[in-house]
């Protein structure tokens, strides 16, 4: 429970309010929108139909807010309104069947919106249409009009005409176009007697298409008009050229406003009112079909009458003789007829003229003259006679004279006047004068014939040749040329394009020789590559190429059949193949085949590397030599620095030369006392001291003869004295001493054995005793006690 009292809430409200207006903020909201179409969704044509709009909105009492309303029906608006009322009225009084469909309304609150439910509405019922005519009594073929219209409907409505017969058929005569709830148009009826015009109308719906009921029924009466026209011909038949012929063309009791035309082949001869006379001389071409019409208003009637018209001689006929007529030569025109009714006309009534260009030339049935320029023109003749009925005159047809110019010694030329020998080529051949259209024959070395016939300016006669190897095959081609079949054919020859035409040679597979001819050269010799081709036209360009190089080496153009490439001092990267290509004009390139170069090495250098030989050779046996010595010093130099070395050890062993000499007193009957020195070593080889190798040497043994102790000296104890000694190499080869680790190195002295073992790491050596003069075969390093 809010325990705030109740002005702080109101407070609070009112601030809240009062912020929301001063931002220019409400709250509202559409709930719904309802449309009701009364007083039912189907009702009768004519009724009063009420659809209204009402919207329900929530908002924060904000004042003046503004609703509007949009009707549609079948998604076309029909009313739109803007109000503060939450509804809107539309009324349908009456409705008719156009008004039915689908109906929508939609609200709009500012940016909000929201659309009602659709209702539909059905409106049943047409209204029955209404006839109206112009005329009930119209003549056959008259024109009236017809009104047919639905004052109360509304919309699109399409009309339709019928006519019915007594005997039950009715017909549509006619269907315009919509206009409305009215439709006007002209009937025109050609039935003579009673019929019974009705119309009717239909509407299209998104529903469907809906039909009316016929309109009310006119019986019309249609009167026959009586105004064909009567016509008469005299003479009626054996009409001949000359005669004289009336035409009488009326109707008879004509009524008011009618009028008569007379007319051949669609052409109005006379017209007048009601009746007319029409007089004419009768000629080759009157023949045909003589029609007479009547027009009253839009209605017409008519009669026909054939009339054939029987000539008494042909039309004149004009010749010429010598066609085609050439420059400078005679012609011969005759004029010429053929009599068909001798009993009425004879030559001695005919008179002939002869025309050019409508100027009469003669009055006699022929003209001779000469061909030329000015004579060149239209010709005709004409033959008047008189016959019984009268003179007429006829003319023959148009004969063109027009000279024509022989053709002139033609020419034989290349086309583009370049002649690439083994390629394929055009010939143009061709008269300077010459009457079109002229014919152009061409022969060729195949023996074939092709042929050209040129009849407009501006064309050529070119032909299409094969290839030819030989220059000499050029005049091989003759061309003929004519503008008549009379007349002998002009000659081009072959040998006229000698003179005229360039003629290129296509170059020969090049050879390319060296000079010297060796293919082996020695380094810093020179050397000259040639390429040469046996036939060619010139200028001729040779480019050189190397197998192992990337581009060109050289590229010449001289004025001969061979160019050359010198390499001034060849090395080692010049060897390898070579060729050439060459090309001219022709435009054909031609390669050779790829000579190969070996380059030697020259003759100092083999010397200076027979010395160079020697000396590494040398040089190399002083090495050993020098290794081996240096060895050996090595060896003898390590033998004494561990005899040495063995008395600064205090935890060695050692036997001192006079506990020796004591023990060699101590047994002086004893001689050939063996000392058994025992090896291990990695190599026996004196190139090897200076490697360990690192597997375990196998001991070896050797006997060591001592000389006689000397009585004089003091006697040794008895027994066996054990001396070890440990010497251990180093990886430079020298001993080097190890506690425990490296090869052990005892001797043993036993009195009573008189026997020395000594196990070594090495190889043997001569050491020799300062004290007893005993030679022992090992390097023994240290003695220790």
């Amino acid at each position: 429970m809010d325990s705030r009292p109740p002005n702080l809430l109101l407070l609070l409200n009112s601030l809240l309010q009062f912020f929301q207006c001063a931002s220019g903020q409400s709250l509202y909201i559409i709930d719904t929108v309802g449309l009701t179409i009364l007083p039912s969704s189907t009702v009768q044509s004519g009724a009063l139909v009420n659809i209204r709009c009402r919207v329900s909105v929530s908002h924060d009492n904000t004042p003046h807010l503004t609703h509007t309303f949009q009707l549609t029906r079948d998604e076309v608006l029909i009313h739109s309104s803007t109000t503060a009322e939450d509804s809107v009225l539309y009324e349908l009084s009456p409705a008719r069947a156009a008004d039915s469909g689908s109906y929508e309304c939609r609200v709009t609150v500012k940016d909000k919106s929201k659309v009602s439910l659709s209702q539909k509405l059905d409106v049943t019922g047409l209204q029955t249409p209404i006839l109206y005519l112009s005329k009930t009594k119209p003549y056959q073929n008259e024109e009236f009009k017809a009104t047919c219209s639905a004052p109360e409907e509304k919309g699109s409505l399409i009309f339709r005409f019928y006519q019915r017969f007594r005997a039950g058929d009715s017909e549509k005569i006619k269907q315009p176009a919509p206009t409305g709830n009215s439709s006007e148009t002209t009937l025109v009826l050609r039935h003579i007697g009673d019929i019974f015009l009705y119309c009717d109308y239909e509407i299209n719906l998104v529903s469907g298409t809906r039909h009316s009921n016929h309109s009310n029924e006119i019986e019309v009466i249609v009167k026959e008009l009586h105004i064909t026209p009567v016509m008469n011909v005299l003479p009626f038949s054996n009409v001949f050229e000359g005669d004289i012929v009336e035409v009488v063309c009326k109707v008879v009791n004509p009524p008011k406003n009618i009028y008569v035309f007379l007319t051949r082949d669609r052409r109005i001869l006379k017209q007048a009112s009601a009746s007319l006379s029409y007089q004419f001389t009768a000629k080759e071409g009157d023949s045909g079909k003589l029609v007479c019409k009547a027009e009253w208003g839009n209605v017409q009637k008519e009669t026909y009458h054939a009339i054939t018209v029987k000539e008494l001689f042909s039309r004149p006929h004009l010749t010429v003789e010598h066609i085609p007529i050439f420059l400078g030569e005679h012609f011969k025109l005759t004029c010429s007829v053929k009599i068909y009714v001798p009993e009425r006309i004879n030559n001695d009534t005919m008179h002939f003229s002869i025309y050019k260009d409508n100027i009469k030339l003669t009055s006699e049935e022929t003209y001779v003259a000469v061909a030329d320029s000015h004579n060149n023109g239209n010709y005709t003749c004409k033959v008047e006679t008189a016959s019984v009925a009268g003179s007429f005159v006829k003319e023959s047809q148009t004969i063109v004279v027009k000279a024509k110019v022989p053709v002139s010694k033609p020419k034989l030329s290349v086309v583009g006047g370049t002649l690439v020998l083994g390629k394929h080529f055009q010939l143009l051949c061709y008269s300077d004068n010459g009457t079109l259209p002229i014919t152009y024959n061409l022969h060729g070395p195949d023996k074939k014939i092709q042929q050209r016939v040129v009849s407009k300016p501006g064309e050529h006669a070119i032909f299409n040749s094969s290839a030819i190897y030989k220059i000499a095959d050029l005049n091989n081609f003759i061309c003929h040329v004519t503008n008549s079949q009379q007349r002998a054919p002009m000659v081009a020859t072959g040998d006229q394009m000698l003179r005229s035409t360039k003629i290129i040679e296509p170059v020969s597979i090049p050879v390319l020789t060296l000079q010297p001819s060796s293919n082996d050269i020695s380094e810093g010799q020179g050397v000259t590559l040639v390429c040469s081709v046996q036939r060619g036209t010139l200028p001729i360009s040779f480019t050189w190429y190397h197998t192992e190089g990337e581009g060109p080496l050289e590229s010449k153009t001289p004025n001969t059949l061979e160019g050359a490439y010198r390499i001034i001092s060849v090395r080692q990267k010049d060897q390898g193949g070579y060729y050439c290509v060459s090309t001219n004009p022709a435009n054909e390139t031609q390669q050779s085949p790829t000579v190969m170069i070996g380059v030697k090495m020259a003759g100092w250098k083999k010397g200076l590397l027979a010395i160079i030989c020697i000396l590494l050779i040398l040089a190399l046996i002083l090495v050993v030599t020098f290794k081996r010595r240096l060895l050996r010093f090595k060896r003898k130099r390590t033998a004494d620095l561990s005899v040495k070395s063995a008395s600064t050890k205090t935890e060695r062993l050692s036997l001192t030369q006079a506990e020796f000499n004591e023990a060699a007193n101590v047994t002086p009957g004893m001689m050939g006392k063996s000392i058994w020195s025992e090896h291990v070593s990695g190599s026996e080889s004196d190139d090897q001291n200076s490697v360990i190798s690192p597997e375990k040497p196998e001991p070896q043994y050797t006997e060591v003869q001592t000389r006689q102790p000397d009585p004089n000296r003091a006697p040794v104890k008895k027994g066996t004295d054990t001396v070890y000694s440990e010497v251990r190499n180093s990886k430079q080869g020298v001993p080097e001493q190890a506690d425990g680790q490296g090869s052990v190195e005892y001797a043993q002295l036993n009195h009573e054995t008189d026997h020395h073992i000594v196990q070594e790491d090495h190889g043997d050596h001569d050491v020799q005793d300062d004290h007893t003069g005993n030679s022992v075969d090992s390097t023994t390093a240290d003695h220790g006690e």
